[in-house]
């Protein structure tokens, strides 16, 4: 398996389907919202053209009102790349999600369960207090989770303070015990750019896809504001926007600002793995000649 990562708007899904068909062979979309149908501008998901005729596997392969989880999504894509394997001797998969990519290529861990009653008492807390305050807490009670968790995601960091109630180790300590083998070899490939260059094709991107018509796309799927798909940047502006939280020009300002702050995210999720080999999007002959000589060994 060839795994392609990095962060938002840096060349990934080009690379992918150059990749594939060069070795003429499939995709799985290891993004945790391009699998969802209803949600097509603000995921940046590929076109049928630019797709090329390239087999993708997860992308819209899912409603936002189905539940679909990371374990559910390394479930499926394992079942998959059984089939992929006796057809393909290289298969690619292309995504920024970290829990996603990490879920097919090691493998999640088993978290002891947690009395209910802790979360319980985490809601309450939330309802009370607020999300900044818990934000706070996980800060110092879990910095290397806390660095790139999404800080407006309640799910994601009552889930972290749960476990850590719960079990009495960090969140990111049960992130890294999960290893496991796999019946493929991996190459990794990530892709970076200087982070200006960077900023600038976020914008680029959101400029883009306001244009493609996000907002009126948002405002499709605002009766469904709070279904666990929809709790993403790109889409949670919007819907604070329609709420009059704030005015049209601040609701892309921050579009833009959270974009730049969930590419940081992805990058320092990505950095923690030491086997991913790092290229600029632009080094696509230096990136196959690297392949080729894994691929020969």
């Amino acid at each position: 398996m060839i795994s392609i990562v990095g962060p938002t708007a840096v060349g990934k899904t080009k690379l992918a389907i150059d990749l594939a068909k060069a070795h003429e062979t499939e995709i799985l979309s290891a993004d945790s919202r391009q699998c969802y149908r209803e949600m097509r501008i603000g995921t940046a998901k590929p076109s049928l053209d630019e797709m090329d005729g390239i087999t993708h596997h997860f992308i819209d392969s899912h409603s936002i009102h189905e539940y679909f989880s990371a374990g559910e999504f390394e479930r499926r894509a394992l079942d998959i790349l059984k089939d992929l394997f006796l057809m393909h001797k290289v298969v690619i998969m292309v995504g920024g999600s970290g829990l996603y990519v990490d879920a097919v290529t090691k493998g999640l861990t088993s978290i002891p369960r947690v009395d209910d009653k802790v979360r319980c008492k985490l809601i309450e807390r939330l309802n009370s207090e607020g999300l900044d305050t818990l934000y706070s807490e996980l800060l110092i009670k879990d910095p290397e989770y806390a660095a790139i968790v999404d800080q407006k995601n309640p799910q994601r960091i009552l889930r972290a303070l749960e476990v850590i109630e719960g079990t009495n180790k960090t969140y990111s300590y049960w992130q890294t015990m999960g290893a496991q083998k796999r019946e493929f070899n991996l190459i990794s490939i990530g892709l970076e750019l200087d982070r200006d260059v960077l900023y600038k094709r976020i914008d680029e991107r959101m400029d883009n896809m306001i244009e493609a018509d996000l907002f009126k796309e948002a405002q499709a799927l605002f009766p469904y504001k709070e279904l666990n798909s929809l709790q993403t940047v790109g889409y949670k502006e919007i819907f604070d926007h329609m709420e009059g939280k704030y005015d049209y020009s601040e609701c892309v300002r921050l579009l833009k600002r959270n974009s730049r702050r969930y590419a940081k995210r992805q990058l320092t999720w990505f950095k923690k793995r030491k086997d991913i080999h790092w290229f600029q999007p632009f080094e696509q002959q230096k990136i196959t000649q690297f392949l080729d000589e894994q691929l020969a060994h």
